[in-house]
């Protein structure tokens, strides 16, 4: 019987197998003894040992090979990297185990509230609230007059007198509400349903879409057969009916017996595509509440003036652009009226010039056909008196400036005073001049008596007070708005996109399994819209198997005969 040293030099694996456990070393180790156990074994040509086991040379000539184990009486000391002391090592390999540990602990963490955040984001009921505040607060928006001066607010919403018992300016101004679209409370709110949006996209839409772009075949007829719609045909082929689904717009996949086909599946891109281009809208909709200029202006008829000096920035995004110094010039402001006598339209001829004085551009524009350049929008919005050209006694032109004045309500009353020397009164006297527009001025006395209406174009002299007055001309002012709008190709990208994938989202996506099973082909298939249409379309396509059946058993036969 061999020996047990004998056996683990025969039985490599054994002796890999075999473990114990390791003691802990005393303070103080004793001497390692050594024990030499050799065997004989035969030379097997060279080939590996077990382990623990070490090979001498041999000499040439001999036919057995003398093999070596060695046994400590203690466990042999724990080789450590770079010979450092055996303490020393653990103690480094076990701070590098703790880091480890306290950097996966942190990675989990991470990872947990991450999922936690996505999950709450993408909850729907809070995004449609989110959508409902929004649009609760450009309503708002539209009932408080924006953009006011504080002032007005503190007319318009006094303390002492709330507006339905409790709305005081103090609910104006401190949330921002008198510039409401780009007060912080508006701007959060978009920035939190764009977050819900992305949350939504990346935890659910993206998702489904990795599903259905795979090819999922079924391989149980029971399975098929409990689809939206489901039919068996008889003595019929997953291949013939592969060439029906594929005239029907479908894409085919077959796996052995098995058959997949689906089509719309960019009915299942659409709802990313919707959500992005909504994102779109809101980032441009934040850029130009941020970012752009806005500025007023009354110009009357032959004056200039500098873009730069009348815009002001409406955010924190609001830098001005190299075209801030392009000078504006008035070179005519002129009026339509309808038959009744109302202002129809009004027109302003306008000249942009550069630093060098060099004329860029030149455009009538009139409401609703601004003037754009470089970025810089010019809407005519209103229109002005500012002047009236007078002669007297054959003396003048004199320049008479009108003064806006206030009479039911919205409706416009300009006037002016030519003043009459007279030596036996203390108070300036003259005649008086009212206007509703430049085409006609009607002319009071000294005393307030009405004496006559006169065009200014037709320069026919009238008499007061004994003096001759003539209208020669009426200088109307243009009212100019500008702005500068940086979020405009934005948002009109964001509305072009959502317009197509709102259109795109309701197309169908059909999926249509097949199972070859004997002679009988068991087909069933589902759609997530246009229920009534896919049944119908179905059943168009069934009639269409026992036509090609027919086709191809003809075939079949007249290839046999021919044969």
């Amino acid at each position: 019987m061999p020996s047990p040293t004998c056996y683990l030099l025969l039985n490599p694996a054994a002796s890999r197998s075999h473990h114990r456990p390791r003691l802990p070393l005393p303070a103080a180790a004793p001497p390692r003894r050594l024990v030499h156990v050799s065997c004989d074994a035969r030379r097997t040509g060279g080939g590996g040992g077990g382990g623990g086991v070490k090979r001498e040379a041999i000499p040439a000539g001999t036919g057995k090979a003398k093999k070596q184990v060695v046994f400590f009486d203690a466990a042999p000391p724990v080789s450590q990297r770079g010979g450092g002391g055996g303490g020393e090592g653990e103690g480094e390999g076990e701070g590098k185990v703790a880091r480890r540990k306290k950097e996966n602990a942190a990675l989990g963490l991470v990872r947990r509230l991450t999922k936690r955040t996505l999950s709450l984001l993408s909850n729907l009921p809070l995004a449609i609230s989110e959508m409902f505040a929004i649009a609760a607060l450009m309503a708002l928006g539209t009932v408080i007059d924006q953009g006011e001066a504080p002032s007005y607010y503190f007319e318009k919403f006094p303390e002492d007198n709330p507006v339905f018992g409790f709305i005081t300016w103090r609910w104006i101004l401190t949330p921002g509400f008198d510039h409401m679209f780009s007060s912080p409370v508006f701007l959060g709110l978009l920035a939190l349903l764009a977050a819900s949006l992305m949350a939504c996209t990346y935890t659910t839409q993206i998702p489904i879409v990795k599903v259905a772009r795979r090819w999922s075949f079924m391989h149980s007829a029971g399975s098929i057969r409990k689809q939206e719609f489901a039919e068996s045909l008889p003595r019929a082929s997953i291949q013939d009916l592969g060439v029906i689904l594929m005239g029907y717009g479908y894409e085919v996949f077959t796996k052995g017996p098995s058959l997949y086909a689906f089509k719309g599946l960019a009915g299942r891109f659409a709802p990313i595509g919707v959500h992005i281009a909504m994102i779109f809208i809101m980032a441009g909709a934040t850029l130009s509440a941020t970012g752009s200029f806005k500025g007023s202006v009354d110009v009357p008829q032959g004056l200039n003036f500098v873009i730069g000096d009348v815009m002001k920035p409406k955010g924190v995004l609001s830098f001005a652009p190299d075209v801030f110094n392009t000078e504006v010039h008035v070179n005519r402001f002129y009026m339509e009226y309808y038959d009744s006598g109302e202002v129809s339209q009004f027109y302003s001829d306008l000249s942009l010039f550069d630093l060098d004085g060099k004329e860029v551009m030149r455009k009538t524009i009139k409401v609703n056909d601004p003037l754009r350049y470089g970025g810089v929008t010019i809407y005519q919005t209103d229109w002005g008196f500012s002047a009236l050209q007078v002669k007297k006694n054959g003396e003048g032109p004199f320049n008479l400036a009108m003064a806006p004045l206030k009479l039911n309500g919205d409706k416009k009353l300009f006037g002016t005073l030519l003043p009459l020397e007279n030596s036996g009164s203390s108070n300036v006297k003259g005649i008086s001049m009212l206007a509703r527009d430049l085409q006609s001025i009607v002319l009071y006395d000294q005393e307030g008596k009405f004496v006559g209406v006169r065009r200014p174009s037709s320069k026919l002299p009238i008499e007061i007070d004994g003096n001759e007055i003539v209208i020669e001309d009426a200088i109307g002012s243009t009212g100019l708005d500008l702005k500068t709008d940086p979020g405009i190709p934005i948002v009109y990208a964001g509305f072009g996109a959502l317009m197509l994938t709102t259109c795109i989202s309701y197309l169908s996506h059909s999926q249509i399994w097949a199972l070859q099973d004997g002679s009988t082909v068991v087909i069933g298939g589902k759609t997530n819209r246009a229920k009534l249409e896919f049944s119908e379309e179905m059943n168009r396509l069934l009639d269409k198997v026992p036509e090609l059946i027919s086709v191809n058993e003809k075939k079949i036969d007249s290839k046999q005969s021919a044969t």
